[in-house]
């Protein structure tokens, strides 16, 4: 219950939104908006008007009521920025004044809108060397990390067993049925590496239950 940024890190599929989501719902800011924006899939063209919005007529193509933007969505609740390693230089820029001034100003706009938000960012890939290559700010990435979570991945788990089971009796609650695994099957998961993570492990339990005859 602060409005500390956290950084979480760790492999593609470890359950990084996963976990944001779980840290909200038990903060404070739980009845607010939880805003997930995926910073590797906005274009480039469209990354301010979409995260800080912009007032009608702002520019040519603007919508007539002008846009809020995911920023201002999230007020009061946790803004979770994804693959932030992923975002422009350009871009990075005008989220560090977010988070340093607690405002954001839309497109076309003069005066700053006041924001109370929680942000959390997610990435996969390595900040500290992004940084060193000038490829991300290094003053933003000191504002995102008020702490540095690493997420494991799954061949470094201790519950894979009690997961299998979790997202077993899932899969027998959605399609009411009663899966069940074998020794000889569950042992294979075990020694598996699992370079896809939990998502991977979730498609392989999913595959099986669908093909299983029984």
């Amino acid at each position: 219950n602060t409005q500390m940024s956290l950084l979480i890190t760790g492999e593609t599929g470890t359950g990084k939104e996963h976990f944001t989501k779980a840290l909200h719902a038990v903060s404070a800011r739980a009845g607010k908006p939880f805003i997930a924006v995926n910073c590797a899939a906005l274009p480039e063209s469209l990354i301010e008007s979409e995260l800080f919005g912009y007032e009608a007529g702002a520019f040519t193509g603007a919508k007539a009521k002008g846009k809020k933007g995911m920023v201002l969505e999230a007020d009061g609740g946790t803004l979770f920025l994804d693959e932030i390693g992923d975002m422009p230089i350009s871009s990075q820029t005008r989220l560090l004044r977010v988070l340093a001034e607690r405002e954001v100003t839309p497109v076309g706009r003069t005066r700053p809108v006041p924001l109370n938000v929680r942000v959390i960012a997610a990435t996969h890939r390595d900040l500290v060397a992004l940084v060193r290559a000038g490829h991300f700010r290094e003053d933003l990435y000191f504002r995102l990390n008020g702490a540095v979570l690493v997420l494991p991945p799954l061949r470094h788990r201790t519950d894979m067993d009690w997961l299998i089971d979790q997202f077993l009796h899932r899969l027998s609650m959605t399609n009411k049925a009663n899966f069940a695994m074998t020794e000889t099957a569950r042992n294979a998961l075990l020694k598996y590496q699992w370079p896809g993570n939990i998502r991977e492990l979730i498609n392989a339990l999913d595959y099986g239950c669908a093909m299983s005859a029984d």
